[in-house]
């Protein structure tokens, strides 16, 4: 005879699958209370490092600048000197020491030498007392922990922001883009803004300038910088080395590579010159992505690739390639340079060929005949980024 099952204390029905943990008083809080702590904690990680990052770049840049100056013989070979360094860096350090990035280090430290640092100091004491804010507290922190050689707390913002201040050749200028940028906390991509936009200009020439000032400290939409951002920020992965899949830089590099071997794989006509073809437009650098030359319609093809969305300056700048390949690389006999732009985004994925400074409409004719059509590259380059984002997920994941 069977016995009757023992009754025990009553469950309370599950309702639509769920559980009683998600369903108990308080738990979305400790969910979220929790959530806010981890990303506090990985914003606070981000500007540490960044911290430590600045003041470690201005240190190379010191020595570098020193170095220079124990000799006259160092002094002339400046280009020379870096492009050694960068390479016996790379080999021991990996990625982020290229030539280029220690010649922004040693202009960071020409732009900030120590007695400029000591006068910005007593002058931030006076001046910017209201300015509190995590990255003080983490600079701080860093800076009594260790590298206490550098002055750490001397950088407030990220390296990223430096790099970008070195571009603003006005030094007036640059220290007011500085100064407003640690008063309104600007995210790099607000001080990008403000600078593209002439905020300096506009705001000495305003006769409301506390209006001027107050209007420009309020961000926009798209300054924010989310936390993945923040931590994955490429200068922030090559400074730790660390080989991760959101890099845009390596992105960038591989799909060119994609490129490169597709663009060759589609017949004869299209003949390699360079990658990173470097030009000088009068003080500042420019690089091409890659530069083929079309043999069946004899003239260079510069291609441009974008990870972002199609702007009418990347037009604009790839209309200045042309005129200097014009001026500059292209031989007697020849014709006029053509110029691809490629937009990589997610969302956004483009191909267009630059062919409005051409002579007359049968050459613009002739051109789109024989070069590749625009829509089977922009699928290319889809599909390229999709299987390099979807490879690098599953390295990240082992």
């Amino acid at each position: 005879m069977r016995k009757p099952a023992r009754k025990g204390p009553a469950v309370p029905a599950r309702r639509g699958g769920g559980d009683l943990i998600s369903e108990s008083a308080g738990y979305g809080d400790l969910v979220g209370g929790i959530g806010a702590l981890l990303e506090d904690a990985r914003r606070a990680s981000a500007r540490a490092v960044n911290a430590l990052m600045t003041a470690t770049y201005w240190e190379i840049g010191r020595r570098i600048v020193e170095y220079e100056q124990g000799g006259r013989e160092r002094a002339e070979y400046g280009e020379k000197l870096l492009k050694r360094l960068a390479g016996d860096l790379t080999a021991r350090f990996g990625r982020g020491f290229g030539w280029r990035n220690l010649f922004q280090m040693r202009a960071f430290y020409l732009a900030y030498p120590p007695e400029k640092l000591q006068t910005a100091s007593a002058k931030s004491g006076r001046d910017l007392d209201a300015v509190e804010s995590t990255a003080t507290e983490t600079l701080q922190t860093v800076s009594a922990i260790s590298l206490t050689a550098h002055p750490v707390n001397h950088f407030p913002l990220p390296w990223s922001a430096y790099v970008r201040l070195l571009a603003v050749k006005n030094e007036q200028a640059r220290e007011f883009y500085e100064r407003e940028a640690l008063r309104g906390g600007w995210s790099v991509r607000q001080l990008d803004r403000q600078i593209q936009s002439q905020f300096y200009e506009r705001t000495a020439l305003s006769r409301e300038k506390a209006a001027m000032l107050a209007k420009g400290s309020r961000p926009v939409a798209g300054d924010a910088l989310s936390v993945e951002e923040e931590v994955k920020d490429p200068y922030i992965l090559e400074f730790l080395d660390l080989k991760d899949e959101y890099s845009e830089s390596e992105l960038e590099e591989a799909l060119v590579r994609r490129l490169e071997t597709f663009l060759l794989e589609l017949g004869g006509d299209f003949c390699f010159v360079g990658r990173q073809r470097r030009l000088r437009i009068g003080d500042e650098w420019y690089r091409v992505d890659l530069v083929f030359f079309h043999r069946r319609l004899r003239c260079l093809v510069l291609i441009d690739l974008k990870l972002g969305r199609f702007t009418h300056a990347d037009a604009g700048q790839m209309h200045v390639y042309l005129s200097y390949a014009a001026a500059h690389w292209t031989r007697a006999g020849e014709n006029p340079p053509v110029g691809l732009i490629l937009c990589a985004q997610k969302n956004e994925v483009l191909a267009r060929y630059a062919l409005d400074n051409l002579p007359n409409k049968v050459l613009a004719a002739e051109y789109r005949t024989a070069l590749p059509d625009e829509k089977l590259l922009a699928a290319e380059i889809a599909e390229a980024r999709r299987r390099l984002e979807a490879r690098a997920t599953r390295g990240g994941k082992r």
